[in-house]
């Protein structure tokens, strides 16, 4: 239900907020005072269309929130879908913000939402009927939902639901098959190759692993052979020039070849030998380790292009082995299916018609069921509109049969006649403002026991009525208002009196400013909004007496 509501610069109102009740709650006041600024405002937190002129002139923005309380479980349900949440305590705050240049900013409990999600989960909360709306008795797609509300067999239709969206699900395989069909071919070609590639390739698991370990190793084998020979070359020589070896042995040859030898010489000589003879053990070792070292520059370059090869198909297939082999099971898996694809698209098919065949037999069943309830609906519709001064109505619910959808085959529109001897025609087309009104307080009154919408809201229901269809009015709205939150604006003595709650719109004049104020009235102040609204201008002895008596009488 709507708790509270608070206004802030919305064309004349400067500031109010309106604590509303459970039950009944009227708005009265004189013409041009401001009560559809009310219903504007809750039109704006509903997320309907706001232009810029809602602005009170002079104002940088109009502000409009509207908390709820006790709200449903489908409309907790579908918060969450959109992401958001009610409080802890089944609360929720919708805000919004209108700047002078018409651009919206919303909130649902603080989070940022934009307007059509604010209408989206309005459309849960809050139920407007008045002399122009066009809600949901307008919309012909939604009349099947007022059937279906007098059941109490929920089973019937989640049975429908669930057959039928077996069936959507099979013929979206269907069609995915159907597609894949038409590009067999090509679709066979790549993956053969893909297989093809991957098969030749032989991945095995961890196998870059183990290459790069091994290319390692090789290239370290590689840089210490060269070191090797290197040593060997500087110490033995070549053609062209002769190694250290050599040349301390020639060295050696010189000294030795003296006929005297000097004390210095001769150590000289010693050391030159016995830098020779550790240069040839040097030697013999370098050489009988490059003839131990084994390595093979042809391994060396199949590693090499193994490697490359893992590379190029990482780029295709996967990062890892792993994910290429996972690659190569699927493309598998993927031939297999379009090898066999006439084969499934068989067994599909005979499914599709089972399925289909089951669907139609629930359909028929949902509407056969669907028309009981209509018969019955329409009957109690008839009676409540009689009680409300329209009987020479004539209300029909109409049915067609149309294409299958999750809610079944029915196309129902509600059919009326307001004159003896016409033919019944779309509510929507010929209805007035006032019977629409009248009509949906009618609907609300047989399904209100399995309605979910927390508030219902009508604005002028009273309009070109007479004083007894008003109080009948008034009667219905205080009925209805015991299972679901009825706010009414209403220029009727009658209706206001059936209020459990009576707020007063008045317009005042300040500093050449016009402003409209809200007021919650008490026994007395609603005694005189009764008289006022019976007696216009000349509020009487007499009129105050018999507001009293209507007030005391709906009291009873």
């Amino acid at each position: 239900m709507l708790k509270t509501l608070s206004i802030e610069n919305i064309a004349v109102i400067e500031k109010a907020q309106i604590e509303f009740d459970n039950g009944l709650n009227v708005l009265t006041g004189e013409t041009g005072a401001g009560k559809s600024i009310v219903v504007d405002s809750i039109n704006a937190i509903l997320g309907e269309r706001a232009s810029r002129e809602l602005v009170r002139h002079g104002s940088d923005f109009a502000f409009v929130s509207a908390l709820f309380e006790d709200i449903s479980e489908n409309v907790k349900s579908r918060l969450e879908e959109l992401g958001y949440a009610a409080e802890e305590d089944d609360s929720l705050l919708l805000t919004r913000k209108i700047t002078e240049a018409g651009k919206s900013a919303c909130k649902i409990n603080g989070v940022p939402a934009t307007v059509s999600i604010l209408k989206e989960i309005g459309q849960l909360l809050v139920n407007i009927h008045g002399q122009h709306d066009s809600q949901s008795l307008l919309n012909p797609d939604l009349h099947y939902q007022f059937v279906d509300m007098m059941s109490d067999n929920h089973e019937i239709f989640s049975d429908y639901k669930e057959s039928f969206h077996k069936l959507i699900s099979v013929r979206r395989r269907l069609k995915a098959l159907a597609d894949d069909e038409e590009d067999k071919d090509r679709v066979l070609e790549l993956l053969e190759y893909q297989i093809k590639e991957l098969e030749e390739a032989d991945i095995q698991p961890n196998e870059k692993t183990e290459l790069l370990k091994k290319k390692k190793l090789m290239e370290s084998s590689e840089a210490m052979l060269l070191a090797l020979n290197h040593a060997s070359l500087a110490l033995s020589g070549d053609d062209e020039f002769d190694g250290a070896s050599t040349l301390v042995s020639s060295a050696a040859k010189e000294f030795s070849s003296a006929v005297t030898l000097s004390d210095g010489a001769e150590k000289v000589l010693s050391k030159l030998n016995d830098i020779s003879e550790e240069m040839e053990e040097v030697k013999d070792l370098i050489s009988s380790e490059i003839s131990s070292f084994e390595f093979d520059e042809h391994e060396r370059e199949q590693v090499e292009e193994r490697l490359d090869l893992l590379y190029r198909l990482s780029l295709k297939y996967g990062n890892t082995e792993q994910e290429m082999l996972a690659f190569l099971e699927n493309a598998r898996e993927k031939r297999n299916a379009v090898l066999f694809n006439d084969e499934e698209l068989e067994k599909l098919t005979i499914q599709y018609d089972v399925l289909l065949d089951e669907v139609m037999k629930k359909a028929q069943r949902l509407s056969d069921y669907r028309k009981k309830l209509a018969k019955t609906f329409e009957e109690n519709v008839k009676e409540q509109l009689e009680f409300l001064d329209m009987p020479k109505i004539k209300f029909i619910v109409h049915f067609e049969k149309g294409n299958l959808s999750s809610n079944g085959f029915d196309k129902i529109e509600f059919l009326i006649s307001t004159n003896p001897g016409e033919p019944a025609k779309p509510l929507a087309k010929i209805a007035s403002g006032g019977e629409l009104s009248r009509i949906m307080l009618a609907i609300k009154n047989v399904i209100v026991h399995n309605d979910t919408i927390g508030t219902l809201i009508f604005d002028e229901i009273d309009t070109g009525v007479s004083g007894r269809a008003s109080r009948k009015i008034g009667l219905k709205l205080k009925a209805v208002s015991k299972e679901t939150q009825v706010i009414t604006v209403t220029h009727s003595a009658q209706i206001a009196s059936a209020a459990d709650k009576h707020f007063l719109i008045q317009k005042d004049f300040d500093n050449n400013k016009t402003y409209t104020k809200v007021s919650s009235l008490d026994f007395e102040g609603r005694k005189k909004e009764l008289a006022r609204i019976m007696g216009g201008l000349n509020v009487t002895a007499t009129l105050l007496r018999s507001a009293e008596e209507m007030l005391l009488a709906d009291l009873e």
